[in-house]
């Protein structure tokens, strides 16, 4: 089965889904059922900042039958994100994690010296880590070369809903370390977009506002869903390649000829 892998990890839906934005609880858990989602993004400031509330949260996750990746959004320094990581891993249970440091409060874009440097440390402690990251190539070979067997490049600014900014940028990274596993992560907008991301050789894509600020956010979901498997089967399938020309598409042998 074409399964997505994360450090080895079989994950059976490649689209991932984060679970903040929603308008209640019960319409986030409707999306997530519709996605088919096996993996779903949960912060555990969520659960320190509204103990009560967030225990609750994560039970209604868990109850789901899915796997949870913490993240350590809201992070500015590796500190923060290693005091963050170590407690994710002990709620809950897992040596995955989603590494989030943010370097500009603007637009969101994460700090490449500090996301590089916490994760050497964070897999030296035995994580398996998911690094945030632009699609900046350099950036993204550093993280490989201490240890990512995973990167997640925004596709544009988190929230934004812009779509792939730049679709040369991520087929760079596509080719130039086609051994790694390559998530799009953040600016998502729409199903199309998706598509795209997935026929160009991503390996999956995650979503959250696209979906948890729809007017019917399961049926967006379900749109998603459809969308990331019909861009992994195009991607498969390989394309046709573009031509500057046009090709008839019906050959003209045995056709009757009119003088």
């Amino acid at each position: 089965m074409d399964q997505l892998l994360l450090y080895g990890q079989p994950v059976a839906s490649r689209l991932l889904l984060g679970t903040a934005r929603y308008p209640s609880p019960e319409i986030m858990l409707a999306a997530i059922a519709a996605s088919g989602s096996q993996l779903v993004t949960l912060s555990l400031r969520r659960q320190q900042s509204h103990p009560a509330l967030g225990n609750d949260f994560s039970q209604l996750i868990r109850q789901l039958g899915i796997g949870i990746l913490p993240n350590t959004a809201g992070c500015e320094t590796a500190s923060e994100a290693i005091t963050l990581a170590l407690m994710s891993r002990e709620v809950f249970d897992t040596k995955l994690i989603k590494l989030e440091i943010i370097g500009d409060t603007l637009n969101l874009h994460p700090d490449p010296f500090e996301t590089v440097a916490c994760a050497k440390q964070l897999l030296a402690l035995g994580f398996q880590v998911l690094p945030y990251c632009t699609d900046d190539l350099v950036f993204c070979q550093r993280l490989v070369e201490v240890g990512c067997e995973v990167i997640m490049p925004l596709a544009a600014p988190i929230g934004s809903g812009r779509g792939l900014m730049n679709p040369y940028a991520l087929e760079v990274l596509r080719r130039r370390l086609s051994d790694i596993t390559l998530i799009v992560d953040a600016g998502l907008g729409r199903p199309s977009d998706a598509v795209m991301a997935m026929e160009m050789g991503c390996d999956a894509v995650l979503v959250n506002t696209a979906i948890a600020q729809a007017r019917q956010p399961a049926l967006m979901a379900d749109a998603f869903r459809a969308a990331v498997a019909a861009g992994r089967m195009a991607h498969q399938a390989v394309p046709m390649i573009k031509q500057d020309f046009a090709t008839p598409s019906t050959p003209l042998l045995g056709m009757p000829f009119r003088g």
